[in-house]
């Protein structure tokens, strides 16, 4: 049984058990009439087949739209949990897996991308390395991502908000904190509390040298710093004429005796004054508000995505104000079928692991089957006419191989379409 918690924040706990309930309780949008359909499944893996069904994306390459409507309230003075699991068990390369919270406003029916909401929470994935949990936060008319990058996880895993009315929030996977801090420090709803005083300026003489040459090393009197010098072997010869020819330079040859450019060391700079850092001052635009992030008629939660490829199954949702509640639900759904679920995908990943291995063996065998049979064939028509033209025996091997692999070119196009 699922605890019981001391106050419900318009949704406690939705599950999606039943055929028949779950199709009255959502609704598809029907803003556009080429929406990729939900089912509901428990998938190809699951840790309790009836239990772990939930909403499952069906059709590849489609934008989905169907959402839930509850009673509305208010998260004034509350704390608001948004909760619910996810598993991409169709290895996800491009594609939402996030919810999305809306206003009593919302016509369900005419749900699409662009209509107003009030939060985006989950898992964002758009090709290799690019990854991230999205927190996307309206303010004042206005959609605000959160600065800090929160990298997410594909498989099956539990995704927890939790917005408090101290103006601080919480991000958690499988029930671990990710990531916390404060909403005006990791979204940009107002202006900076600080600024840098326009008025200020660097002293001129500030040294922020850490380490200067020795102003008392010398360089030795010896020290030969120069790379060639002229050949002192060398003599002008007697022929030469300088109104002629001009002034005669001897060859340079390399000095034995060189040392390198000449440095003086260096020392810690005794005047050292640090870094100069620009004094701050108040900033005269920034004002407080304590209403941020308080969403006053949340009614809807929608599934409003965009998927490549389809498969992801939508679970375990859970909107309430009590934090430790949720983490016990947490803990009672996806927490004690994670690792049944885990084994039935890994036997089932090495099963189908097996069943290409096997197809890609009998492919080809086949494949040198065929390519025995045609030159066999063809043996035994050289055998049969040998005085026949060069060329047309080419012909005739060429028809023979197309007779050979019916739908061969059709087939090598259909390999490339499928790993593209």
């Amino acid at each position: 049984l699922l605890p019981q918690p001391p106050k419900v924040l318009g949704l406690q706990l939705l599950t999606v058990m039943e055929e028949d309930r779950w199709k009255k309780r959502w609704v598809e949008s029907k803003h556009q009439m080429d929406y990729g359909k939900f089912q509901l499944t428990a998938g190809k893996f699951y840790g309790d087949k009836e239990k772990d069904e939930g909403l499952q994306t069906s059709e590849d390459a489609k934008f989905y739209a169907l959402s839930t409507r509850f009673k509305p309230f208010s998260n004034e003075n509350e704390t608001l949990v948004v909760q619910f699991s996810v598993k991409h068990e169709q290895g996800i390369d491009c594609g939402g897996g996030y919810v999305k919270l809306f206003p009593a406003t919302l016509n369900q029916e005419d749900m699409h991308s662009e209509s107003e909401y009030y939060i985006i929470f989950g898992p964002d994935i758009c090709g290799f390395g690019n990854n991230k949990v999205q927190v996307i936060l309206h303010y004042q008319g206005k959609y605000h991502e959160n600065k800090k990058t929160i990298k997410c996880k594909v498989n099956t895993h539990l995704y927890t908000l939790i917005i408090r009315p101290n103006a601080t929030y919480e991000v958690k996977i499988d029930n671990q904190k990710v990531v916390a801090g404060g909403l005006e420090e990791d979204w940009d709803f107002l202006p900076p509390r600080k600024i840098k005083d326009p008025y200020a300026r660097k002293p001129r003489k500030w040294d922020e040298r850490l380490q200067i040459e020795d102003p008392e090393d010398k360089k030795p009197e010896d020290w030969e710093d120069f790379e060639y010098i002229p050949d002192p072997e060398a003599k002008k010869p007697d022929d030469w004429n300088e109104a002629m020819d001009g002034e005669w330079e001897g060859p340079l040859i390399p000095n034995p005796k060189y040392k390198g450019q000449w440095k003086p060391r260096v020392i810690d700079n005794p005047n050292y004054q640090g870094e100069w850092i620009h004094p701050e001052i108040d900033n005269p635009k920034y004002k407080p508000d304590p209403t941020i992030c308080r969403y006053y008629n949340i009614s809807v939660l929608g599934l409003d995505l965009w998927q490549v490829k389809s498969g992801s199954i939508f679970d375990n949702f859970l909107l309430t104000n009590d934090e430790e509640f949720a983490e016990e639900v947490g803990n009672k759904t996806w927490g004690i079928r994670k690792d049944l679920e885990k084994q039935w995908r890994e036997l089932y990943e090495e099963i189908e692991k097996r069943k290409q291995e096997e197809e890609a063996r009998k492919k080809k065998e086949k494949e040198e089957e065929e390519k025995d049979d045609i030159w066999g064939t063809e043996e035994e028509r050289n055998e049969e006419d040998p005085a026949e033209e060069p060329g047309n025996d080419r012909q005739m091997q060429e028809d023979d191989a197309d007779r050979a692999f019916p739908g061969r070119n059709e087939e090598v196009l259909v390999d490339q379409k499928d790993e593209l």
